[in-house]
């Protein structure tokens, strides 16, 4: 096949782009690039791509990519000249990961880590597309006291059940590494993975139990901030820009292998509390209640590889990510009660 002509800017395609972390990583790329935005808002917002839409250099598809999709034959993108360009990178982070809504989506996440994974990886086959995929720190498993001080490796096989509540996304998650792996052996696709561990930042969903934004809405209402475990739960925060500048390092790298991303700074859970209740001069206190399916103490990442082959390490601390976060989901808030 000839290689295609790139007109002006290079054809990128984002999967789940209207999500929190998919959302920011499309205003990164439309710096430089075309954005295909693709999202069936199975947990992703319209809102966070509002301020997107009328860029020319930007198209959102509402397309459940569970089904096969032939870009050429979508009208909206005729001026990408997909027949005569193609797509020069795809990123996935396709994935319902709602922990409010997880029983009514396990359907739809096994669907996420197998079919769309294959979808997506036909046409970067069928483009010749760079492909980088979002998988995550849960295919490590739980914390276990063997892992010295919690730092996992790349190398780690993972302790993950295939039968537990939360198998679909867990396990699914090794699946579709799987599924990646195997295309790159027998295509010679070159695609990368990038492991993620826990992330916060702006356009965090609301209500939607997890621990920052949920901090954060709880303290603006002076009501009781839980958090489901002990005195003890201890977890690791990364701050979405940092998240961003390590996509778009892995993507132009030539790494072949998966990359732990995260911040490998253990952080308790009630320091975190009290900082948002001191951030927001709020009357909040502190309770503890048994834990949750996705409120578990998870493993730190090792990022020794992400700091010595990619000269990437999380800049943002804690103190600085919460006021930014805190700041997003006031004015959000605010819209809500207008």
């Amino acid at each position: 096949m000839p290689k295609k002509i790139i007109f002006d800017k290079k054809n990128v395609l984002v999967a789940g782009g209207a999500g929190f972390i998919g959302s920011h990583l499309c205003d990164e790329l439309i710096k430089e690039a075309k954005v295909i935005c693709i999202d069936n808002f199975s947990s992703g917002d319209e809102r966070n791509i509002d301020h997107l839409l009328s860029n020319p250099n930007f198209v959102f598809i509402n397309y459940d990519l569970s089904q096969p999709l032939n870009l050429e034959k979508v009208p909206s993108l005729e001026s990408f000249k997909i027949k005569f360009q193609g797509i020069q990178e795809i990123y996935n982070l396709a994935c319902p990961i709602s922990p409010k809504n997880f029983d009514e989506n396990k359907v739809k996440i096994v669907e996420s880590n197998s079919l769309v994974i294959k979808n997506l990886l036909d046409l970067a086959l069928q483009y010749k597309a760079k492909f980088l995929h979002l998988s995550s720190s849960v295919i490590y498993g739980l914390r276990r006291d063997e892992v010295q001080d919690y730092l996992v490796r790349e190398d780690d096989m993972g302790q993950v059940s295939v039968n537990s509540d939360r198998s679909c996304y867990d396990e699914g998650k090794r699946f579709a590494e799987a599924i990646i792996s195997t295309y790159n052996q027998k295509f010679n696709l070159g695609a990368k993975i990038i492991r993620l561990f826990r992330t916060y930042g702006p356009r965090m969903r609301l209500n939607d139990d997890q621990m920052i934004p949920d901090f954060i809405s709880h303290a603006m209402e002076n009501k009781e901030l839980i958090i489901y475990g002990d005195e003890k739960f201890s977890s690791s925060f990364c701050y979405v820009s940092d998240v961003i500048d390590a996509i778009v390092k892995v993507m132009s790298s030539d790494l072949s292998e998966p990359i732990n991303i995260g911040s490998d700074i253990d952080i308790n859970l009630t320091e975190v509390a009290k900082k948002v209740i001191s951030m927001l001069d709020s009357s909040s206190t502190i309770s503890y209640q048994e834990p949750r399916l996705f409120m578990t103490p998870l493993l730190l990442p090792d990022i020794h590889k992400a700091r010595n082959d990619l000269g990437w390490m999380p800049v943002v601390g804690i103190d600085e990510g919460l006021k930014k976060t805190i700041f997003d989901l006031q004015s959000k808030k605010r819209l809500r009660n207008f």
